[in-house]
């Protein structure tokens, strides 16, 4: 979709439940960027009786902006999903018929995170995994337990991280805790040092298998070597 906004062309198209809770927030940045999302939280004041001149033009105003936030849904929707709002001529409306059909009630919302809130109790990282992959796996199931009602600090989720990292990362983790307050220290800080952590790792590691294969290689020349010189040895007796 290209539009006057500038928006880019390719938006997250709500499909249903699976993506509904990603949709929300995408949309919510663009009303934003759009300067209507106080129209999309707040709906549209009816005018009083006999209204002012000023009243009409900003009722009008708002109007046209409810219609903006309006067209975005109807560009971010499938096909299936804009049959359920078709009908819709205000935002609000066609908001809270997709919040009906797709956010799911206290009961169901209690269900999924009792499921989130067993995923991040069993969080550990693996040895061969990759601190950005574990990040965003730990993120994602955090982000899904929020949208269900869970609090949760930027500090608890630093602090589970640190306890579910793999041993070679001990010695970090001990120094961070040591020298650093976590409430002032950001989930992207403590990343960036514990991927800096891991090329170290890595780079150490690359040089001990150079190593080895070095050695490898010679020891099986220096083999070739002792094979050759048996033969030669035993070629030059049986010349005798």
């Amino acid at each position: 979709m290209n539009s006057n906004g500038n928006i880019a062309a390719h938006l997250l198209v709500l499909n249903g439940k699976k993506n509904w809770d990603k949709w929300v927030k995408q949309m919510k940045v663009i009303f934003g960027f759009q300067d209507v999302l106080e129209i999309v939280s707040n709906g549209i004041e009816a005018l009083p009786e006999n209204p002012t001149n000023v009243q009409r033009n900003a009722h009008k105003e708002a109007k046209k902006k409810d219609c903006k936030a309006l067209f975005y849904i109807h560009q971010c929707v499938d096909n299936k999903v804009f049959e359920k709002i078709a009908d819709s001529d205000s935002f609000k409306d066609a908001w809270d018929t997709l919040v009906k059909y797709f956010s799911g009630d206290d009961k169901v919302k209690k269900i999924r995170l009792q499921s989130f809130r067993r995923q991040y109790e069993l969080l550990q990282m693996k040895k061969e995994e990759k601190i950005e992959d574990y990040f965003s796996y730990v993120l994602a199931i955090t982000n899904q337990m929020k949208i269900c009602g869970e609090t949760l600090s930027d500090k608890s989720v630093m602090e589970k991280i640190m306890r579910t990292l793999p041993s070679q990362f001990d010695h970090l983790v001990i120094t961070i805790e040591e020298s650093k307050d976590l409430n002032e220290v950001k989930i992207e800080e403590l990343q960036g040092a514990l991927e800096a952590h891991e090329m170290k790792i890595n780079g150490r590691k690359e040089e001990k298998d150079e190593e080895q294969a070095l050695l490898a290689r010679f020891k099986q020349e220096e083999s070739k070597k002792e094979l050759w010189n048996k033969k030669k040895g035993k070629k030059s007796s049986e010349a005798w």
